[in-house]
């Protein structure tokens, strides 16, 4: 509700930044929704108006040796790099928030790198890295290469986790004979981890929609979801395609669900000692 005192300046901007806003909100969703439609089309093309319904293409998704093997291969490779990824990113932001030293930031720099360099070069420099030691086109070279890109993520959602951190609660299970080990699984982890599990999904979710790092690093048998549908819109175009692609998007909408989720957790964990 808009203020009733407002000037019919103020009134109008009011209107006009709400309809900017939704045709923006449009502009961007649009086109994802787009293809929801014709993955449940009859036609064997993707083109509009829609011919009548049908679950055939998510049948042949989901019975296809191809697309089954390369989604079988998202599930290995995407859990494994987000484990990875969130130990790694957390003991890197709990280590970088507790202490002070000369070249932290750039430590910090060095770690979000790979979220900020273009994701082709990433893949260039890691061919070129693992192809002479004989490591490419294989599951451990690509979850590696899929952690590195996920971890960035998990050092920032750490990270800011940790900003409104009491670290009182360290010192006092310390006082309390609890080693730093100890302390860390039963304080700080449990206070934390709506921030670890955030950054493991933004990691999962990376990792899975991942396909040019996949395109340099991975060989045929360690070929993933996105790189199949990356192979299928160059070499045939199939209505299966949307399927694999509608799937994805409901599959990212559930995730941003948990974010949110985690987030509103966060907050009120955050909020609750001020309260008491």
């Amino acid at each position: 509700m808009h203020n009733p005192y407002m000037s019919p300046i103020e009134k109008a901007w009011f209107y006009l930044h709400r309809t900017l806003s939704g045709l923006t909100l449009l502009f961007l969703v649009l086109p994802v929704l787009v293809i929801i439609p014709l993955s449940f089309n009859e036609s064997s093309f993707l083109v509009y108006p829609l011919t009548g319904f049908s679950m055939r293409w998510y049948h042949d998704f989901f019975t296809s040796a191809e697309w089954m093997r390369s989604l079988k291969n998202s599930l290995i490779v995407a859990p494994s790099a987000t484990v990875l990824a969130m130990v790694f990113g957390t003991l890197a932001a709990v280590g970088l928030t507790r202490t002070e030293f000369r070249g932290k930031a750039l430590l910090m720099s060095l770690l979000i790198s790979p979220m900020v360099v273009p994701v082709v070069i990433v893949g260039v420099a890691g061919y070129l890295f693992f192809a002479p030691l004989g490591m490419d086109a294989s599951y451990f070279t690509l979850i590696l290469m899929h952690a590195a890109l996920g971890v960035p993520f998990v050092v920032i959602t750490v990270t800011a986790t940790l900003q409104g951190f009491n670290h009182n609660l360290v010192r006092a299970a310390a006082s309390l004979g609890a080693s730093p080990l100890r302390s860390f699984f039963k304080v700080t982890l449990p206070l934390i981890a709506p921030g670890v599990i955030s950054g493991a999904l933004f990691a999962f979710g990376t990792s899975f929609d991942e396909v040019v790092v996949t395109i340099f690093i991975a060989g045929p048998e360690q070929a993933t979801l996105p790189r199949a549908m990356f192979s299928g819109i160059r070499e045939n175009l199939s209505p299966t395609i949307a399927a694999a692609a509608t799937l994805l998007i409901a599959f990212s909408v559930v995730m941003l669900l948990t974010l949110e989720w985690l987030r509103g957790r966060g907050e009120r964990l955050r909020t609750s000692p001020a309260k008491a």
